[in-house]
């Protein structure tokens, strides 16, 4: 009793299982493809994608998409927003669709028009009336029939004859003997055949009821594929005032954009599985190219606990007319930022640049002479001549560099981005626009200062052997100094900032300037700034970092046009 109830419980699983794989393939034109109604594009290349709207309902009361994303692991959530059916799963996989297209060979012309009459000349000249009959073929559902249990779904298998219908009776010809085909009549020029689609389908429940004919759906992802590239553009007034225009690059490889909502996200964001795709994608790889939504947003809801949070804080609005994208206004957060961009069309491989957003902002320009930290003669001596050429290059002449110094006035940040100087309109220079918060403020290279000239003295005061003992080893002490000569060269005078950064520790500077005993794991390897690019060229032994440290002196220079300033420094080391 028990065995024949087992046997029958795997006969009727069995016979569901076939009943299934061998359902008929759907109409492609049967089949949905869910608009973009809403995207948040970050700058790496992931988009947070909202689709929505009402789609046809098949027999079984369920929807199909034939459109799979490609979302990151853990971050696809389907809906339902009707209240009429409730979401019950989604399911994606492998399905026969029946696709129509025109047909293009004469096997397919032929295929497209069975039971017209034709006149048919094969290979040999052999020339007669005939109807077309078609071509044989074992359909998908005898091939998984007589398929063994457990095997993959089936597509037709086409025969390589044709049954051609003349007076004598059905006559069979191979395709490739058949040189020719005119149709006496008018023919069909597509045909429909079955192929396999990856399928999404959401399974509604529709409490009983009998299923509306669409169903209000919606799916939730990240994704990548569609990023921001933002830059500015910077234009002094020349009296101590600069305007600053943002703009977007939107790069879209990621699905088609019709009259779409836009947040463009300034800010760092956390994806831990960014790199690894859900397997609801059916596929391993992610489409190549790249948070949390304002309140009013339609994403915000689902997906803010999900990556990280935002308050509201609102910005200026620029309307471009409703034929095109418009700027809606800015969010902000003590992590993100959002600049809302509505009604974008936007096709998948087209590119787009936006007007963002525009800000007055005050100016000033600035004079910096930074000498870079340089290595000991010990260590100069030991490296080969490319890199001693490398570093005599970076030593050996000092240059003022002209900055322009802007204050951020809110209320969203500057974000990392190319800026393209401008002045009145005329051209000065391209910088880089580096993170810089509301109130405060970033300094962006312009040029060299060609007219206000430096000249570089450091020479070896002495040499002091055994001048300490530690570890039982003697070490020598070794002392130096330096002048550094400015020169203004210019019509008018110029206040100049000079940073001298040395290895070892400061002893004296003239006039006093501003002395500093950097921390090397905190000032110089921090998040903020690095070690010189030849550290790595020497092994530092332990104890380097015991004796010696390194320095910043600073000093603020005002010259007169034509006058000269000397600066004088400084400093020791040991070595062994």
């Amino acid at each position: 009793m028990k065995r024949g109830f087992v046997l029958l419980v795997v006969l009727v699983a069995a016979a569901v299982t076939l009943q299934a794989r061998a359902e008929k393939a759907a109409p492609l034109g049967a089949l949905g493809r869910m608009p973009v109604k809403e995207v948040t594009v970050f700058k790496d290349g992931h988009a947070f994608v909202l689709n929505e709207g009402k789609l046809p309902v098949d027999a079984a009361g369920n929807v199909q998409l034939d459109d799979l994303p490609t979302p990151v692991l853990g971050t696809f959530w389907p809906y339902s927003a009707g209240k009429a059916a409730r979401l019950q799963a989604v399911v994606a996989g492998q399905r026969r669709v029946l696709v129509e297209r025109t047909a293009l060979s004469l096997r397919e012309l032929i295929e497209a028009n069975a039971g017209a009459s034709a006149t048919i000349t094969e290979t040999g000249g052999l020339r007669y009336t005939a109807t077309l009959m078609g071509i044989p073929e074992r359909g998908a559902e005898e091939l998984e029939t007589t398929a063994p249990p457990g095997g993959p779904p089936r597509l037709p298998e086409k025969g390589g004859v044709v049954l051609l219908k003349t007076q004598d009776g059905v006559k069979v010809v191979e395709l490739a003997r058949i040189q020719d085909v005119t149709f006496t009549a008018d023919h069909r020029s597509r045909i429909s055949a079955e192929e396999f689609r990856n399928l999404l389908t959401l399974k509604l429940d529709w409490g009983g009821k009998t299923p509306a004919r669409e169903a209000e759906v919606g799916l939730l992802y990240l994704q990548r594929g569609l990023r921001w590239i933002p830059s500015y553009r910077v234009d002094l007034d020349g009296a101590g005032g600069a305007t600053i225009k943002l703009q977007a690059t939107l790069v879209n490889d990621l699905a088609d954009l019709e009259d779409v909502t836009v947040n463009l996200v300034v800010g760092v964001p956390s994806f831990p599985f960014g790199e690894i795709v859900d397997p609801i994608a059916l596929q391993k790889e992610a489409a190549e190219l790249s948070p949390y939504l304002p309140p009013r947003a339609s994403t915000s809801s689902a997906f803010s606990n999900a990556i990280m949070t935002q308050v509201a804080a609102h910005g200026d609005v620029m309307d471009t007319g409703p034929a095109g994208p418009e700027l809606a206004g800015a969010e902000r957060d003590a992590d993100l930022y959002v600049f809302t961009v509505k009604h974008v069309t936007l096709r998948k491989s087209e590119r787009m640049v936006l007007p963002v957003a525009e800000v007055a902002a005050k100016s000033q320009d600035r004079y910096v002479l930074e000498l870079p930290f340089a290595p000991p003669p010990e260590i100069r001596a030991n490296i080969d001549s490319g890199r001693q050429a490398e570093l005599a290059r970076l030593l050996a002449a000092p240059k003022v560099q002209h900055q322009v110094r802007l204050g951020n006035p809110g209320p969203h940040p500057f974000t990392t981005a190319p800026a393209l100087i401008t002045s009145q309109g005329r051209l000065l220079a391209q910088s880089m626009m580096r993170f810089t918060p509301p109130g405060a403020s970033v300094d962006l290279d312009v040029t060299t200062a060609v007219d206000v000239l430096v000249r570089k003295h450091e020479k070896e005061l002495k040499r002091t052997p055994n001048a300490v003992r530690w570890d039982g080893d003697d070490y020598t002490k070794v002392e130096l100094a330096g002048t550094l000569t400015l020169t203004d060269r210019r019509e008018e005078g110029v206040e100049v900032e000079v940073i001298r950064q040395v290895l070892g520790n400061v002893d004296s500077s003239a006039p006093e300037g501003q002395v500093e005993r950097l921390n090397m794991l905190e000032d110089v390897a921090g998040p903020t700034s690095s070690y010189p690019f030849w550290w790595g060229w020497y092994s530092w032994p332990p104890w380097w970092s015991h004796f010696n440290g390194m320095a910043r002196i600073t000093w603020t220079v005002t010259l007169q046009p034509g006058q000269s300033t000397d600066l004088t420094y400084t400093w020791h080391y040991f070595w062994r």
